[in-house]
């Protein structure tokens, strides 16, 4: 379609077109000529705001083309789109007349195949995790409450920019020891991995080590996917916090770090604690204490209360005039045994004086009979044959004894 100009012999302020007149042609032009197109190419510069639009940049060695994908088509997709994916897309180019700007506006896409950079990526990651440089294990706690903290960014950017913000808001007790560094480009790597270095041989203890940088495509990011970056990080004896991009920045700093944080901003809130909540929660336990020491008051009152009025207590001498008691009780039933058994002592002795009595030779006189002895040897005479005349005897009576010589 051709849009003729006004006669010229018309002044050049009545022939001239309003940008926006001008726009609005290129726009019809532009949109009517291509009102569907395929394009393959490499996103880059992915972004997904909260609103669910997806905005990147498609590229290939020779140019750059603005792609969107509205929300009601983008959640029709299958798979996450990220920065090196070699896609091949359908749609519409759009002319946005605010900026002057031309775009893609993309309603079907499907994956081709990666980029050279996420191939490289692919294989360097899974060649160090082979290693165990990603391996959970190692990862070491930080610090609850660094003194000395080094940064590893730029010093320009606003990375050093927004982890100073948060750290100065969130706590003071904290010094920073700022190593600079380029952060993207060619020999940035190497000065990461040198000032990484740097901070570990430091005579000065360093508690933590971040390393930081804002967002940005992979080709931005690429110097903290370098092998010489994520040993340096691996080998450091310092805890190291990882802070590169955004969410949906995933480096193998990241990985090899022993704590990811998502953004600079969140590294600051990782690595320090915040006074703010330190002194709420120290409060709640300063309160908790005092709610625990009155309530053991309290109970520790009411169980002295309990002893007091106990018997013990209010009659101390209760139990010792019981025991006096039971002791004169007791006293007074030993006095009565003991007399019982000496009763009992008596009356067998007296039975059994008795007994032996009875059976006494000497019980035997009493009722007639004597004995007789040799006086001479006190030998008991039972027989009359074993005397001699002449021979002396003596003989026993129940009362009394008579001596006698032996005539015949």
């Amino acid at each position: 379609m051709v849009y003729p100009l006004e006669d010229s012999r018309d002044s050049s302020s009545e022939r001239a077109l309003t940008v926006s007149q001008f726009t609005g042609m290129v726009k019809d032009l532009l949109e009517g000529a291509f009102p569907a197109v395929w394009v393959v190419g490499e996103i880059s510069n992915f972004s997904r705001p909260s609103s669910g639009h997806c905005y990147f940049t498609l590229k290939d060695d020779g140019a750059q083309l603005r792609a969107v994908i509205w929300r009601n088509a983008a959640q029709r997709l299958r798979f996450d789109l990220h920065d090196g994916l070699e896609v091949i897309c359908h749609g519409a180019v759009d002319l946005y007349a605010p900026r002057g700007s031309y775009q893609l506006v993309i309603d079907q896409l499907q994956p081709k195949g990666i980029g050279a950079l996420e191939l490289a990526l692919r294989k360097l990651r899974e060649k160090l995790s082979a290693e165990g440089l990603f391996d959970p294990q190692r990862k070491r706690p930080l610090p609850r409450f660094p003194r000395r903290i080094g940064l590893v960014t730029s010093p320009t950017g606003a990375a050093v920019r927004d982890f100073l913000q948060v750290l100065k808001r969130r706590w003071l007790g904290a010094d920073v020891l700022l190593a600079p560094v380029r952060v993207q480009g060619d020999g940035a790597a190497q000065e990461v991995a040198a000032a990484i270095r740097q901070l570990n041989a430091l005579q000065s203890d360093i508690d933590v080590i971040v390393v930081a940088r804002g967002g940005g495509s992979l080709e931005d990011l690429w110097a903290f996917n370098e092998e010489v970056v994520v040993r340096a990080i691996h080998g450091s004896r310092i805890p190291v916090v990882s802070a590169i991009g955004h969410e949906i920045d995933v480096t193998l700093a990241d990985l090899v770090a022993d704590v990811r944080a998502l953004t600079p901003s969140e590294a600051a809130e990782r690595v320090v604690p915040s006074a703010d909540e330190l002194r709420q929660t120290l409060g709640q336990h300063a309160q908790r204490l005092l709610t625990q020491l009155r309530s053991r008051a309290t109970s520790a009152r009411l169980r002295l209360e309990s002893l007091a009025a106990r018997r013990v207590f209010r009659r101390p001498f209760a139990i010792l005039q019981q025991s006096e008691q039971r002791l004169d009780e007791f006293d007074a039933r030993a006095a009565r045994a003991i007399r019982q058994k000496l009763a009992d002592g008596r009356q067998q002795i007296a039975s059994t004086a008795a007994r032996l009595e009875s059976l006494s030779p000497l019980g035997v006189l009493g009722r007639g009979y004597s004995l007789t002895f040799r006086e001479a040897d006190g030998k008991l005479i039972r027989d009359a044959g074993e005397l001699q005349p002449g021979d002396r005897i003596r003989t026993r009576f129940d009362n009394g004894e008579a001596i006698s010589r032996v005539e015949k």
